[in-house]
């Protein structure tokens, strides 16, 4: 996608009179361990990022980099870290609901829309749009997307060093072959979300 493409569906909201817009997306709902991160971002009228797009196009390097570039220049930013125990009370629909409105509550800013990745309305209290696949055709919300896996990306490292034998730093905590086995040999940890791993037992 060129960086311009990006820029078009809110560039069409701004003329008609819209400019503090917020992108909204979360990182985290599929894996099987840890937190689920949603953040909030409200990039400046004029601002073109070059480079920037879903995070999940993009290597781990240049995450960290738009990552410094988006914090450094936004508006307005704000992330908010939903926990696996109230993934598991909640329901992870639920959590992630939670997750993006605790971060448009610490804006320092009131947006005058919010941009929501998907399709689903998480009940924010101010004028949103959903938009599907927003994080590969909204910048602001390609934004959010970025700054809401680079923090939970940079989690999910420190407890690799907390719970040792998972591979948490490699995997994020989803569920791939080498997390399986590992849970497996050393069943589960505090951070394992339970309603996910229903077969797997008690830790």
């Amino acid at each position: 996608m060129k960086t311009n493409d990006l820029y078009s569906y809110e560039n069409e909201l701004r003329q008609q009179g819209i400019s503090l817009l917020c992108g909204i997306d979360e990182a985290g709902r599929g894996p099987l361990a840890g937190p689920v991160c949603a953040a909030a971002c409200i990039l400046p009228p004029k601002l073109v990022i070059e480079g920037l797009n879903d995070s999940k196009k993009l290597s781990e390097k240049r995450r960290e980099a738009l990552y410094r570039q988006i914090t450094d220049q936004a508006l307005a930013w704000a992330v908010c870290l939903v926990d696996e125990k109230t993934i598991d009370e909640i329901n992870i629909l639920q959590a992630t609901f939670r997750a993006m409105r605790g971060a448009v509550a610490q804006l320092d800013l009131t947006p005058e829309l919010c941009l929501v990745d998907g399709n689903r309305d998480p009940g924010l209290g101010l004028p949103t749009r959903t938009v599907v696949k927003g994080d590969a055709s909204c910048a602001s919300v390609a934004a959010a997307s970025i700054l809401a896996k680079v923090t939970r990306d940079r989690l999910m490292v420190q407890y690799d060093a907390q719970y040792p034998g998972y591979g948490f730093a490699v995997h994020k905590g989803y569920g791939t072959k080498a997390h399986y086995a590992a849970i497996e040999e050393l069943g589960l940890c505090p951070i394992h979300r339970r309603s996910f791993l229903k077969n797997h037992g008690p830790a």
